[in-house]
């Protein structure tokens, strides 16, 4: 706990998931941790060994923040987390709530892994694409991408919001290609505690 019982730790290492980022992309994915909290976190993670920091000769100077071995194997602790939360926490949004839908990828990697299913599918939210590719039982999450995707699952974030709430409906999201992987993996972004499988409609 002393390690990873913060408040922003795991959340740190869930962003980082998708790859190296930098401290302005960090603060961006993190709304209220201000500036020296964010600072003084990732200088005691790298003192930690969670964190590896990359600094480029490039002018103006480049830094980036990475997972080592150690922060990584955190990843299924952060997708038990969202799936106790989402059976026992979920709330609808509140009024003028930011909903970082990214996050909820970022999140539920190894859930997604647990599912079994093969592919790549596109997560498109608006404008901005998350891949993600799923094979032996592993699945791995990046951003940008997706034009050779297996299955791509698309809508607004008004229309992500509403397909995963858990009552929620999901058939305002777009399928395109392979309809049974979107629905697998669909369910198990919506309703993780369940094996039910939603229905989708293709574009």
């Amino acid at each position: 706990m002393d390690l990873v019982g913060d408040k922003w730790t795991l959340l740190i290492v869930r962003d980082l998931v998708i790859g190296p980022r930098r401290f302005v992309e960090l603060q961006r994915v993190l709304p209220g941790i201000s500036t020296e909290q964010l600072r003084s976190r990732l200088n005691r993670m790298v003192a930690d060994g969670l964190l590896i920091r990359q600094r480029y000769r490039e002018v103006p100077p480049r830094v980036t923040y990475q997972l080592t071995e150690r922060s990584r194997a955190l990843a299924p602790v952060i997708a038990e987390l969202s799936r106790w939360g989402y059976a026992w926490a979920w709330t609808p949004p509140r009024e003028g709530e930011a909903i970082d839908i990214g996050a909820i990828f970022r999140a539920t990697p190894e859930l997604l892994a647990a599912t079994g299913a093969e592919g790549t599918v596109a997560l498109r939210v608006d404008d901005r694409t998350h891949v993600l590719r799923l094979s032996g039982g592993t699945a791995e999450l990046v951003v940008d991408g997706g034009e050779d995707a297996t299955a791509t699952l698309a809508g607004s974030e008004a229309a992500w919001v509403t397909a995963l709430s858990p009552d929620g409906d999901p058939t305002a999201l777009e399928v395109e290609g392979d309809a049974q992987l979107a629905a697998v993996v669909l369910d198990a972004l919506r309703s993780p505690v369940t094996n039910n499988h939603s229905t989708v409609r293709a574009a």
